[in-house]
């Protein structure tokens, strides 16, 4: 029965959501019942594909990433696929029109980590919007459910809030990509050399895409705003404890949120979607 193989897909993505990060899988509960499942879906291809750039040593990685495009497209254009995770992709894609344009940008951002590339703005911006914002607007296409005008408005400030996640992560990051896989995003920053300045310009341009990703929450659909706004706040919670920390930590550690400090930001942040003070 094509139900039962439906049904054992989406546990499949809910699984890999739930197994790969914690923090996502909470955020995703605060949806609407109706968009866990296509949320889900995306996080699980989202996710596997990741896992092929950045985990899979020792295998043909460029073959696999290859091979999951291909299927990726496959499975879309038959709407079946024998992975499941790929089946429940191919479910949300053709449910709620999300375009190739964005799963190709996805994927080609993928294949740069592939790729001993020396960033510079333009490769920067590319990487960021393949990354981070195409994957903000594919849970957008979900959270419109098929009202064009209302995505074509929200368009941006997902972007911007895909923006600033991402840049975010670099920074918490920027010690684990440059020593352990030998990567640094940020275009004409020689990180053997990053101090304090460098970093407080990063800053700053992730606090104007903050700004306006938070006008586009303020406009979600109900059923999507609280999980959106707090995923923001979660994030916004680290970049100010980054902002605190000086360069040279930065460049030694992975900076992290308590979980006593997560369930604190649950609760104030509940009571104000509650009172509709977002």
């Amino acid at each position: 029965m094509k139900e039962l193989f439906d049904m054992i897909s989406k546990k499949s993505s809910k699984l890999t959501t739930v197994t790969y990060s914690t923090s996502f899988s909470l955020g995703i509960r605060f949806f609407s019942r109706r968009f866990h499942d296509p949320i889900y879906a995306i996080y699980g291809f989202v996710r596997f594909a990741d896992e092929i750039v950045d985990s899979f040593h020792g295998y043909d990685k460029a073959r696999l990433l290859e091979r999951f495009r291909t299927d990726t497209y496959l499975a879309i254009e038959e709407k079946i696929s024998l992975n499941p995770i790929l089946n429940n992709f191919q479910w949300v894609v053709n449910k709620y029109g999300i375009e190739k344009e964005l799963i190709d940008l996805f994927l080609d951002s993928m294949e740069m980590d592939l790729k001993d590339i020396s960033y510079d703005q333009e490769k920067f911006e590319k990487y960021i919007l393949g990354s981070a914002e195409v994957v903000g607007l594919m849970c957008l296409r979900v959270f419109c459910e098929g009202d064009d005008e209302k995505y074509k408005k929200l368009k941006p400030p997902a972007m911007r809030l895909g923006s600033a996640f991402q840049k975010i992560n670099f920074l918490r990051d920027l010690h684990a990509d440059f020593e352990g896989l030998g990567r640094s995003y940020f275009p004409g920053i020689d990180l053997s050399k990053f101090d304090d300045e460098t970093k407080q310009k990063i800053e700053d341009d992730i606090a104007l895409d903050f700004a306006d990703g938070l006008e586009g929450i303020r406009m979600l659909p109900r059923g999507a705003r609280f999980g959106v706004y707090m995923a923001y706040v979660y994030f916004h919670k680290l970049f100010l404890k980054i902002k605190r920390t000086r360069s040279s930590r930065i460049m030694k550690e992975r900076i992290r949120i308590p979980n006593r400090t997560k369930y604190k930001l649950l609760v104030t942040s509940y009571l104000k979607h509650q009172l509709n003070l977002l």
